[in-house]
Formats: structure tokens, C-alpha cells, sequence
């Protein structure tokens, strides 16, 4: 019997977030609704202080008909389950989720995939409702919505997605859409996986956590000192605030457009470099430092007091023209203000002035590095740092404080549906935005749930890179990987010896960025000098690359070997030769067979070989698996990986009927908390 389930419940919110999950003690269950493909129904209230004897009932009529189920259908199964597991219902066959199913179907190609969405997409016959948002919008919880409306609801939804679910089984039958099945039953099989993972949880260290928020407050204090100070140095008494893209691209550009509603139209991205410098220094004034000076208007006090035709003066003051309420008049010297740093092309401009994201300032940083510019060196990691720390307090310090349970955990929420490339995205807060490499500090405030038990990280080597090499069949980057060369001591010594000395961790940045579309353009000549590189060594790469411009173009589609497609309906060839969309192009194989197939397949395996221990899996990033050990089954965990690493290639091939011709290798990490793990030989 296939049925399909929705689930209603309270909601809570808490500093202007809300908090959808079972495990919110204020959040219970309210409805659940149950739909088999017969047209049997049923819409169950579960009411607070209940009978026993009714409440029984209820419970063993929804558990009778999770047991008789061969497929449970939800449009997004993974919050249905788990608000059935943690209310103790058991349900452990097999899912269609479809939410998920039209995500695979949409290629890539990002259409809402809310149910009403869905519904108004395909022209279904049952409409959702809007029942719940009128009733949200007057501040009713979902357990004072009256019974007979909110059964109405729940059954246009139980009924709008039972009927995407059969229009969704069609369209996988038809030519366009079969050879996506595979993808289908591996991305409905992962679902059931993640919520597992939400629903175990990963234990917080709340102490650890402040610790760790004071180390960032004190630094954050400690960088806006030093930044504030070289600000003065760079503008002289022009107030800045750090915290403004517009103030900080007058410091680092030393440059202020004279009409800010209109200086991004001026230029075009393909503009040619005479045209774009003329048009800086046309449409752009030099920042010159200044000096202040008391406002004579005002004596300094950035107001004054009009005086009336009687000659008494007006009861409240009048903001001073003359200094804008400042009390000081800055007055320009003859000295150019700020870094002086030049864009070097019109992609450079943003409605500020000029761009300062993050890779644009790495470029800067290393303009400056190379010609030995310590002070905009120093001023540009500064500012950097800054930002950094900004996110990590509200992101990550702030988010991880906001969404622990009571439990003492963070259920990491994980997300299939978010990327266009199926690799998985995180939500509540988002950890696989954390910084890569072992030394990011909030790390260490996820502990083992058991005293004396270990975290455990099992890392894929090299993921993407392989991936790379097998996708394209490049003989280099074979060789390479079979004889264990250091792609990125390799990556280091190109950029140093083209004149920019930086170290091989410096130069992982470096290393596989080609893959992903970074042609060097806009780096310093150096770091263009390997992305040159890049091409001439890895040539079967390059090849593969136009061989994948080349089915975008002819066909519109990309098929990955999984099985998986992405659709490129608009691209075309450029009158330069290149292809449109040509970095995601690139990208997309890439990305997605690695971290949206091979590493949920790996995932699964895990899980399953997991299943019969107390140890479980708290989290995946990336290219990673985390796992929270029991004290008593180190032993029995690394056996697991090991076990995985043997059979990691079989699987692979037999999962997608491939010949993956390249190790594969799981690297496994152990310590008392996430951060402090040390390499398992």
C-alpha cells in the first residue's frame, strides 16, 4: 500500500526565528493526516490531556497503517518522519518524497518547489490551501485552529500530494525522464538518512561556546583597534565606519563616485580597459585626506538656533547645514587618502564604488604581498578578519546558541534541495559553511554525547580532484593520484617561482580552482601564471571541459555518470568562441557526482553498518562523514571505515554501473571534540 502522510504542529518562535522541530519542548503534534492510494482517509487530532484509552486508539490505528505501508509519500518526508519517530511512531521502509522527486526532474533549474507551487505548476485538481496562513497572520497557533477547518486543509494537501505524487511516477516513465530513476531512489533514500542524522542530534558544549565567543569578541575588538587606527593614518579625520562597503572602497580605491545613483550604469562588463579608465576618472573623484576643523556655524556643536522676526529664538534647534550636524568641517589636503589601489576592470565597480568581497580582496592581498605593500597588506587581513569574525559570531556562535534543544543538542538540519547541484546545504545554523582545515574554534563545542566517548571525522582524500580525473580520463592527474604526488606543494612552487612566494597551504586555494571555473583572470601574474598552467598539464581536463561545452550546446543537458542531468536551455556559443554558463558547466559534473552521489552513497553504507551500535552520525560537510563514538566501540567504528574503504570502489560501480578506475579513500580523524582529532594511520 502506498500511502501518503502530512503532518500539522505548533510552531515556536524565539528571537524572530521560527522553530518547526519536534524537538522544541513548546512544539507538539496536532494533526496527522493519512491517505491511502484506495482513497481510504484519515485526519487524526492529537488534543493535550487526552483519554487514554482514545488516545491509544489514535496511536495504533496511524502505527497499523505505517505498518501495512510499502511507500510512504510526503512532500518533504524528512519532517514527516521525524516528527513520527519522536512521537514514537515506526516506519522504516521505503520513501517518496515529492518535493525531492521534482527537484531531480527540474535539472538544476531552480523553480519553487513549495506544494502550492507544485500544484499551481502542473494544474492539479486539488489546490493547497491558504488555511493556515490566514490564521498565522492572526496570531493563532495551530492547535486553536477549529478542528474542521484544519482538517480541510490537511486533507487539500494529504490529496494535492498524492495526486503530484502519481503525475511525478508518470513523468519518470517517459523517454525525457528515465534515465533520472536511479538519481530518484538514491536522493529519496538519502532523505531517510538525514533525518535520522536530525534526530540524533550532535551534543553542544554551552561553556566551550562562550569560551569561544569571548576568544572572537576579543579579537573582533582587538581588529577593529588596529583597522580604526590605519583608517586614520589612510583618511586623516574623515570619519569611517568600518562596517560601510561605500566608506571602505573609498580606503581601498581611494576613489568616490561623483554620482552614486548612477555610476554603476556607466559601465559595462565588456567594456574594453581604455574606455573603463576613462570613465573612472570621468565619472569618479580622488579621496583626499583631511583635516577637521570647528564649524564656525555651529561652534562645534552641529546645530544651531534660528532666530524668529520677533527676534526671539525658535524653542528647538536646527540642524547645522554648514557641517551636516557634525560640528566639524573636514577640510581636504593636498594628500591622496587610502590605499590606492586601481580596479582593473569593470567588474570591479558595485553600486558602492568599487567591489570589496572576499576574492577580490584575496587579489589585492596578493598585489600587495607581491610588492611587498606591508601596510595594505596588513590593512586588507584586517579587514578580512573582520568579516570573518562578524559571521562567525552571528552565524555560527549566535546560531548554534539560538537552535540547541534542551536536549543539550544541535540537530543539524541538512537539506538535499537547496544547490543546483544536489550537494547538500545546511540550515539552523549552516555548518558546511564553516571554514575548511582544522582550525576553526567553534569546532571544538561539539563533544560525544557520552562521557569518555570520541567524535570521529572520516574525510574523502582528494574527492573532487579524483572525481576530475575520472570524468575526464586525464592521463596526468591519473598518474598522479596512483603515484601520490603533492598536487599542492606543486600548486606552491609554480605560483613562487612566477614571483609570488606562498606556502603549499596557501596554495590549496589554488590548486583545484580551475575545475570550478577560475580562469586566473583578474589574480596576480603569478597565480594567472598557474591557472595557465593548469590547462597545459592537466590537457585531458581542458578537453573534457569543451567536450562538455559541446553536449551543453547540441543537446541543452549535462549527464553526469550517475545518471543525474542538468539542463542548460539558454546557453550559446559567445562571438569571443567561449560558452555561456561555461563555469558552471565545468563545475556542475563535478560537484555533484562527488558530493550529492558518491558521498550520500557512502553515507548510507555508514549509517547501515552503524545501525546495530549505540555510535551514530551526527553530521556530514561536504566531503566529510562525522560520527559520534561510543567509548566501547572505537574499535568497532574504525572497522567500519575500514570495512568501507576496502568495498568503496565495488559499491561505486555496482551502484552506477561504472568502472571507477581511481582509489578512493576515506581519511579517518579521532578526539574528544570536533576540532581536537588527530589522524588515525
Amino acid at each position: 500500500m502506498k500511502l501518503t502522510i502530512d503532518v500539522e504542529n505548533n510552531v515556536t518562535s524565539k528571537d524572530g526565528k521560527k522553530h518547526l522541530d519536534p524537538y522544541e519542548p513548546s512544539n507538539r503534534l496536532v494533526m496527522v493526516g493519512l491517505l491511502t492510494d484506495d482513497g481510504e482517509e484519515h485526519l487524526i487530532r492529537i488534543e493535550e490531556n487526552e483519554d487514554p484509552t482514545e488516545s491509544k486508539r489514535k496511536f495504533d490505528l496511524i502505527q497499523n497503517k505505517l505498518d501495512e505501508a510499502t511507500l510512504l509519500i510526503a512532500h518533504n518526508v524528512t519532517y514527516e518522519l521525524m516528527w513520527l519517530w519522536e512521537c514514537g511512531w515506526k516506519y522504516e521502509g521505503e520513501v517518496f518524497d515529492t518535493m525531492l522527486v521534482e527537484y531531480v526532474i527540474q535539472r538544476g533549474l531552480k523553480e519553487s518547489l513549495s506544494l502550492e507551487s507544485c500544484a499551481e505548476r502542473y494544474g492539479l485538481d486539488t489546490q493547497k490551501q491558504s488555511t493556515l496562513k490566514d490564521y498565522f497572520k492572526q496570531g493563532y497557533a495551530t492547535d486553536e485552529i477549529p478542528k474542521e477547518e484544519l482538517s480541510s486543509y490537511l486533507s487539500a494537501d494529504l490529496h494535492a500530494t498524492q495526486e503530484l505524487s502519481y503525475l511525478l511516477e508518470d513523468r519518470l516513465q517517459d523517454t525525457h525522464n528515465k534515465g533520472l530513476v536511479n538519481t530518484v531512489k538514491l536522493t529519496n533514500e538519502v532523505a531517510i538518512i538525514l533525518a535520522k542524522i536530525y534526530a540524533n542530534g550532535f551534543a553542544v558544549d554551552m561553556s566551550t561556546l562562550e569560551d569561544v565567543k569571548k576568544e572572537f569578541e576579543k579579537e573582533k575588538i582587538e581588529t577593529e583597534t588596529r583597522l580604526r587606527k590605519q583608517v586614520n593614518n589612510l583618511m586623516g579625520d574623515t570619519p569611517i565606519n568600518l562596517n560601510s562597503p561605500e566608506q571602505m572602497s573609498w580606503v581601498i580605491y581611494s576613489r568616490k563616485p561623483e554620482d552614486k545613483a548612477m555610476w554603476a550604469n556607466r559601465f559595462s562588463p565588456y567594456m574594453g580597459k581604455e574606455e573603463y579608465r576613462e570613465r573612472v576618472k570621468e565619472y569618479s573623484d580622488i579621496v583626499y585626506k583631511t583635516k577637521a576643523a570647528k564649524c564656525t556655524d555651529c561652534k562645534g556643536e552641529g546645530h544651531v538656533r534660528k532666530v524668529k522676526k520677533d527676534g526671539n529664538l525658535y524653542a528647538k534647534p536646527s540642524r547645522c547645514v554648514s557641517c551636516n550636524t557634525h560640528g566639524y568641517l573636514f577640510n581636504d589636503t593636498k594628500e591622496i587618502a587610502g590605499l590606492k589601489f586601481s580596479a582593473p576592470n569593470p567588474k570591479w565597480v558595485s553600486a558602492n564604488g568599487f567591489t570589496i568581497n572576499k576574492s577580490y580582496l584575496d587579489t589585492l592581498r596578493s598585489v600587495a604581498r607581491k610588492n611587498n605593500m606591508q601596510n595594505a597588506l596588513s590593512f586588507l587581513t584586517d579587514l578580512q578578519r573582520l568579516s570573518a569574525l562578524d559571521t562567525y559570531l552571528s552565524s555560527f556562535v549566535e546560531g548554534i546558541k539560538a537552535y540547541t534543544k534542551p536536549d543539550g543538542k544541535l540537530h543539524v538540519r541538512l537539506l538535499q534541495h537547496r544547490t543546483a547541484t544536489g550537494r547538500f546545504s545546511g540550515a539552523d545554523p549552516n555548518m558546511q559553511n564553516m571554514p575548511r582545515g582544522g582550525t576553526f574554534p567553534v569546532k571544538k563545542v561539539f563533544v560525544s554525547r557520552w562521557e569518555g566517548g570520541k567524535i570521529l571525522e572520516a574525510d574523502f582524500a582528494q574527492l573532487e580532484f579524483r572525481t576530475a580525473a575520472y570524468l575526464s580520463q586525464d592521463k596526468t592527474a591519473i598518474k598522479e593520484i596512483n603515484n601520490g604526488f603533492d598536487v599542492h606543494s606543486y600548486t606552491a612552487k609554480v605560483i613562487s617561482e612566477a614571483g609570488q612566494k606562498i606556502t603549499r597551504q596557501e596554495g590549496k586555494a589554488h590548486t583545484f580552482a580551475p575545475l570550478y571555473g577560475a580562469t586566473g583572470f583578474g589574480r596576480t601574474n603569478a597565480e594567472a601564471t598557474y591557472y595557465k598552467q593548469f590547462t597545459k598539464k592537466y590537457k585531458g581536463i581542458a578537453l573534457w571541459h569543451s567536450r562538455l561545452a559541446k553536449e551543453a550546446l547540441e543537446t541543452g543537458l549535462i549527464t553526469t555518470p550517475s545518471g543525474r542531468q542538468f539542463a542548460f536551455p539558454e546557453v550559446q556559443r559567445k562571438s569571443n568562441g567561449g560558452v555561456s554558463y561555461f563555469t558552471q558547466i565545468k563545475n556542475y559534473p563535478v560537484q555533484s557526482f562527488a558530493t550529492a552521489d558518491v558521498v550520500p552513497l557512502i553515507l548510507i553504507r555508514i549509517y547501515k553498518a552503524l545501525d546495530k551500535h549505540r555510535s551514530c552520525v551526527v553530521n556530514t560537510v561536504h566531503d566529510s562523514i562525522v560520527i559520534d563514538v561510543h567509548p566501547n566501540e572505537v574499535d568497532i567504528v574504525l572497522d567500519i571505515i575500514r570495512d568501507t574503504n576496502k568495498k568503496m570502489s565495488t559499491l561505486i560501480n555496482s551502484t552506477f554501473d561504472i568502472d571507477f578506475n581511481l582509489p578512493l579513500l576515506l581519511e579517518a580523524k579521532i578526539g574528544d571534540n570536533w576540532l581536537d582529532t588527530k589522524d588515525i594511520t
